[in-house]
């Protein structure tokens, strides 16, 4: 594996207990938007809701349920968004070495 894949991996742990609210929120300055736009961030992507989910990992129907806006990812889920927003190919990596 990797170093870059195992960096990614350990800074998702850390975003995902971060948002948990189990980290100790002085050693870290992340920050989690309470909203996120999952549909703006696929159409970003070029991607079709099933390529989408099924390259992230998450059901087309919760997907559809967020887009819609009937639900809204919760904290962990919401951290995994942005780092997909912000660094697609390097996620991409992390799932394929995974």
């Amino acid at each position: 594996m990797s170093k870059v894949a195992d960096s990614i991996r350990r800074g998702l742990k850390e975003a995902v207990t971060y948002a948990k609210g189990e980290a100790d929120a002085k050693a870290y300055r992340v920050h989690v938007p309470e909203a996120i736009d999952v549909k703006a961030i696929r159409a970003k992507l070029h991607m079709t809701q099933e390529e989408f989910a099924g390259r992230f990992g998450f059901s087309v129907n919760t997907l559809r349920h967020w887009e819609q806006g009937l639900r809204q990812p919760e904290g962990p889920t919401r951290a995994y968004l942005v780092v997909i927003d912000r660094a697609p190919k390097a996620v991409r990596k992390a799932l394929q070495a995974a």
